[in-house]
Formats: C-alpha cells, sequence, structure tokens
C-alpha cells in the first residue's frame, strides 16, 4: 500500500477525539463526534448509491453531529483499516488509512 500510514493510534476517550500519528510526521485528532457521522458504511450513507469517494465529506469538521458519540471499542482491519464500535452500537463503519488521511482536520499550529 502507498501512502502514509498510521505511526501511533491513541483514542482520548475523555478529550473526545482520535488521535492518529502518521509516519510522515503529519498528525491528526478527529473530533469523535464527526468521526461518527462521517462512517462509510453502506447504511450510514444512505444507499450502494452514495459508496465512493465522490461522496466523502468535503471536511470531516464542516459535518454537524446529531448528537455526542463515543468509542466503546477499535478494532484493526488487517493493515489498511480501523473499525470503531460506537456507543450507538454501530460497528460497521470501516474506516481505511486513506479515508482517515483525507478527513484529517487542519491543526492549530
Amino acid at each position: 500500500m502507498n501512502g502514509p500510514r498510521p505511526k501511533a493510534i491513541n483514542l482520548y476517550k475523555n478529550e473526545g477525539y482520535l488521535e492518529i500519528a502518521w509516519n510522515d510526521g503529519q498528525v491528526c485528532r478527529y473530533p469523535l463526534p464527526e468521526l461518527r457521522e462521517a462512517c462509510p458504511c453502506v447504511e450510514c450513507r444512505g444507499g450502494h448509491e452514495y459508496m465512493g469517494r465522490e461522496h466523502d465529506p468535503d471536511s470531516i469538521l464542516s459535518l454537524k453531529p446529531r448528537r455526542s458519540y463515543a468509542i466503546t471499542g477499535l478494532e484493526m482491519v488487517g493493515n489498511y483499516a480501523l473499525q470503531p464500535t460506537w456507543d450507538d452500537g454501530h460497528s460497521t463503519g470501516i474506516y481505511a488509512w486513506e479515508y482517515l488521511r483525507r478527513l484529517c482536520p487542519a491543526m492549530e499550529e
């Protein structure tokens, strides 16, 4: 697989974000409610016709979460993705490294 890969993944439950340090030096902090709203699964996308990169959010921070969310479990999927289990019971979203990197919010310097 080409492209950046995580070097460290940390879930900060109390602070409400997932942090990924990428092997190219970039560090991304994903707010959990927005990450949940960006779930790439077919159920959350509203059907197969809304799958694919052209239907990805332009910016994770532009999403308007319906409520606050927490991650209750986090699993690696092979060498290519993360699969969170959310506090609403949802667990079918598989967040590929490429997708997570595109969602990376700009961090304040």
